[in-house]
């Protein structure tokens, strides 16, 4: 069994509204956040229940030069759904 089995991956990049899709961007620019934070992103996915795991010595592969972490949650949804769902906790805990 491997260690990430039933765990979703979620880079800051994937919410990042000032990055294209390219660059990594996986959800609407209208659901997505501007700069997401790595304890932001670990704070939403714990208040939705979804048993984060942070790792923040882990770099996003797109941009290998910077250390943004990565949280592991557990697979409940489908990944862009999990990802807008973290995106709208962090709107309402910024208050946009």
């Amino acid at each position: 069994m491997m260690k990430d089995e039933g765990k979703l991956v979620i880079w800051p990049a994937y919410l990042d509204k000032e990055r294209t899709r390219a660059e990594g961007r996986m959800i609407s620019k209208k659901s997505a956040v501007s700069k997401p934070g790595f304890d932001e992103i670990f704070k939403a996915a714990n208040n939705l229940g979804l048993s984060p795991i942070p790792e923040s010595d882990k770099s996003y592969p797109r941009s290998w030069w910077e250390k943004s972490g990565r949280i592991r949650i557990n697979n409940v949804n489908a990944k862009s759904d999990s990802i807008r769902k973290i995106a709208a906790e962090i709107k309402k805990t910024r208050g946009n």
